[in-house]
């Protein structure tokens, strides 16, 4: 075992994180039994990226209950949590992160995860299966395939893979309904808006929130901005989307003339520089900035901090910036993700829905190594109907609910003798 983290004497409190959530994520529990008796990944190394909090965690825990050995890192250096990187140190895990690491700390993490020769990838972002490619494709034989996480990580995966240079399969994890359905829409949702409360310790209700993307996540932020009583505006490049926004009841516009209206920003679109320095130039005093996309590209700081006059911290986790008009613009965790780099990311209920896919995708790569295409332009693998139906019907039965089943009857008019 090797790890690189700040401090392993923070483990019980990390066990305590991990504990939690291990008692409300019962997907999690039957596939740790499962895994224990079962052990799909012996023998096999698991790399993994994502975002290194308790529930994460736990999910590396149950990988490690299937024979995985686990090298794990995190996916943004502002949302690891130093007390959960030892927790997994003590369990006898691999691993190489801690929080706030440079980009050059960032990356040497990523490293050390990838030198241990991976067979599988879990990846939250693409940064795993990007410097795989570009640093060690030495070792990309050995690699059975991988999962991605993120809207903005499948967005690389399949530039690379149209281009033939994507070398090994990947499942595209966030693609399943059973993921993108409810943790892009509830998990963001929820999450966005515990990490903006309960770090400004405002209220939204009678604010003008401007969500910019109306995706899966933004349907979820603009949803429960709403509900806290605030009145939303949307801003979209996509026009179906943008109808969407104005049949849900909110209005939509430009950036360019949102920057003046709202008091609250939340950009959730994938692309960058969506808010610029001539959106901040219009916005109003004490105007509050902040990003729910997985890179920290889409709020511009470092237009604002060029064209600042000042710069102050305001409050834990928010910069201020006084611009020559006079107005001051804030900025939450510097315009990183908001739900993890100011918060705890999405309820634990959640995520054991999407973790859950996560374990049964990378268990079907191995199942499957051999019939999976292998081909470059070929390696893109939307998650199978029956992992999605399998982590549906797992999670009702938690929830004690019982659904109707067709009969044949049914079955025949539908669809046909077959």
């Amino acid at each position: 075992m090797s790890c690189e983290i700040r401090n392993t004497e923070l483990w019980p409190d990390g066990r305590l994180k991990i504990e939690w959530v291990r008692h409300n994520m019962p997907l999690l529990n039957g596939l740790e039994k499962e895994f224990s008796e079962k052990r799909p990944f012996e023998g096999l190394k698991i790399a993994l990226s994502v975002h290194l909090e308790a529930k994460t965690a736990y999910l590396c825990e149950v990988l490690a209950a299937g024979g995985a050995e686990m090298y794990v890192t995190g996916s943004n250096p502002l949302s690891t949590q130093d007390d959960i990187a030892a927790a997994l140190v003590h369990k006898g895990m691999n691993v190489f992160a801690w929080y706030g690491a440079t980009s050059e700390e960032y990356g040497h993490h990523i490293r050390k995860v990838l030198e241990a020769g991976p067979n599988i990838i879990i990846d939250d972002g693409g940064d795993l299966v990007s410097l795989m490619h570009a640093e060690f494709p030495h070792l990309i034989p050995g690699v059975i395939g991988g999962c991605e996480e993120t809207t903005t990580g499948i967005l690389r995966l399949q530039a690379m893979d149209k281009a033939g240079r994507l070398m090994f399969p990947m499942m595209l994890v966030n693609n399943a309904d059973c993921k993108h359905l409810f943790d892009n829409r509830y998990g963001t949702g929820q999450s966005v808006w515990t990490g903006i409360n309960r770090t400004t310790n405002l209220i939204v209700a009678g604010k003008n929130v401007v969500v910019a993307g109306y995706g899966w996540c933004g349907k979820g932020v603009a949803m429960r901005a709403k509900g806290l009583g605030a009145e939303v505006i949307v801003t979209e490049v996509d026009p179906i989307k943008a109808m969407e926004a104005v049949m849900d009841g909110f209005k939509v516009m430009k950036m360019s003339k949102a920057a003046s209206e709202g008091d609250i920003f939340v950009t959730v679109t994938g692309c960058k520089s969506v808010i610029t320095e001539q959106d901040f130039l219009k916005m109003k005093d004490g105007a509050i900035c902040c990003n729910a996309g997985h890179f920290d590209v889409e709020v511009d700081v470092a237009a604002l901090r060029r064209i600042a006059v000042e710069a102050r911290p305001a409050r834990q986790n928010i910069m201020g910036y006084r611009l020559a008009n006079g107005n001051t613009v804030y900025i939450i965790a510097e315009g990183r993700l908001v739900n993890l780099a100011a918060g705890d990311g999405h309820p634990a209920e959640i995520m054991d829905m999407s973790f859950a896919i996560q374990c049964l995708s990378a268990k079907y790569l191995v199942e499957h190594r051999d019939s999976i295409p292998r081909e470059p332009g070929r390696m893109i693998n939307e998650i199978p109907e029956q992992i999605d139906h399998e982590v549906a019907v797992r999670e009702l039965a938690s929830w004690g609910c019982e659904i109707d089943e067709l009969t044949p009857e049914q079955k025949a008019y539908l669809y046909g003798n077959d």
